[in-house]
């Protein structure tokens, strides 16, 4: 039995408990929420050493990192490594995104090493196969694609993205009023490329049953995937991204009717005035469901800093709702990103998300900020410190710029503003 069919059950699960304490709520309304469709816990059964992580309404932001090889950096090893600076920068989840070597090697040593929920892609590692066969991705069968997704289930998965709403219909309109740049997701356009060669619904859409299924037997939260999300902003929030919405929500519904979780990814490119927007749409669209979002990237010309550019929309994206952000690394858009630039996009995404949490009133985050300020009022340093979000670059920045030991810092010195105020501001006042 899943979480969702526990919760609506009124069962506490000691994965809604454990949730709970983490969040600081009550676990009743952990409980309510999961029952509602409105939190997800990817969970699944086969993960062993999983800590729960609860994603949705009146919890804190959540942040994934994708990791995984390529064709051209195959080595799965390289991958352990980003795993454990993600985990280390405080990623709430991590995505394998393997398309190259040894994708089920990754994928298991991913699973045995993270104590996050895990989640993949599968048409990539179905797309390899078939490629490795020497056939062309087109070619690959509905059998094919749904016993990728069962193996991956069956390994401990707990979240897979399935493109779902790329239909023919939609794909048939984009091909009389083309968008600037097209389909930009990899599962989106291998499933667009695939409809038109065999002339074939989605396979994902016509046998959504048959995914339910899969997917209920483990425990598997389906991510319901944007294979049409803008990929510039001058396709952002057009027909082709609002009609795939409108799809996934009615196959949110399915899935809450068959006892599966289930959140909803949303839009990459979008400019910052439509960014609100775009969330209230999907959050009626799709009943409420947990919103998963890549950026929002606010600019198409950053690259080089692109983690800069999705933390701006990610920032504005889950103070508007969203309750589960996607890292973008400096590299984004340029190649493979390293174990450094997997740090970078988690701190980035990690910032947005804590600013966002201040604005949503999650519990803590407003806290967190006011003992900030109270130390720096007292020239506190360790404990400045020990609140930053990234203790370790704060400390290090702290010991390499101030190589005489004293309160102030070596920006300011004796000048230093709040040194100043305390001795004669404030003097004799306690």
């Amino acid at each position: 039995m899943t979480q969702l069919e526990k919760a609506r059950r009124n069962e506490i699960t000691p994965e809604m408990r454990k949730v709970a304490e983490l969040e600081g709520l009550p676990v009743e309304q952990v409980r309510e929420s999961v029952a509602r469709g409105w939190v997800v816990i990817p969970c699944n059964t086969e993960h062993r050493g999983l800590v729960p992580c609860g994603i949705g309404r009146g919890l804190r932001t959540k942040i994934n990192a994708n990791i995984g090889t390529s064709p051209v950096y195959p080595e799965w090893e390289n991958e352990m490594e980003k795993l454990e600076v993600a985990l280390a920068a405080g990623a709430d989840a991590v995505m394998d995104l393997s398309t190259g070597g040894e994708l089920e090697a990754c994928r298991r040593e991913v699973l045995a090493r993270s104590p996050v929920p895990v989640g993949t892609v599968p048409i990539y590692e179905a797309a390899v196969r078939v490629r490795s066969d020497g056939r062309p991705v087109v070619e690959m069968t509905a059998d094919e694609l749904f016993q990728v997704i069962s193996e991956h289930a069956a390994e401990g998965v707990d979240f897979v993205t399935v493109h779902c709403g790329v239909t023919r219909s939609i794909v048939e309109k984009l091909r009389t009023s083309p968008r600037l740049l097209g389909i930009v997701s990899r599962g989106g356009s291998i499933m667009a490329g695939w409809m038109l060669h065999r002339g074939e619904e989605n396979p994902l859409y016509a046998q959504f049953d048959r995914l339910l299924e899969i997917c209920k037997k483990y425990d598997v939260t389906l991510s319901l995937g944007d294979g049409l999300r803008p990929g510039c902003l001058a396709d952002a929030t057009d027909r082709a991204q609002i009609e795939e919405l409108i799809i996934l929500g009615e196959l949110v519904q399915r899935a809450r009717a068959a006892g599966v979780q289930a959140m909803v990814e949303g839009p990459g490119h979008v400019p910052l005035d439509q960014i609100e927007a775009n969330i209230t749409l999907q959050k009626r669209l799709c009943f409420g469901a947990p919103f998963y979002v890549l950026g929002p990237l606010v600019t198409d010309i950053a690259a080089g800093y692109d983690h800069i550019t999705a933390a701006i929309g990610g920032t504005v994206a889950a103070a508007a709702g969203a309750d589960f952000l996607c890292y973008v690394t400096p590299t984004e858009h340029l190649g493979l990103p390293t174990a450094e630039d997997v740090r970078e996009g988690v701190m980035a995404s990690r910032i947005a998300a804590h600013a966002a949490d201040i604005v949503k009133g999650v519990p803590g985050a407003w806290e967190r900020d006011l003992a900030m300020a109270e130390a720096r009022r007292d020239l506190n340093w360790d404990q400045q410190l020990k609140l930053a979000l990234d203790e370790e670059k704060a400390s290090q920045v702290r010991e390499e710029r101030n190589p005489v030991a004293q309160d102030v810092c070596s920006m300011c010195g004796e000048f230093c503003a709040i040194d100043l105020v305390n001795r004669y501001l404030y003097e004799g006042e306690g």
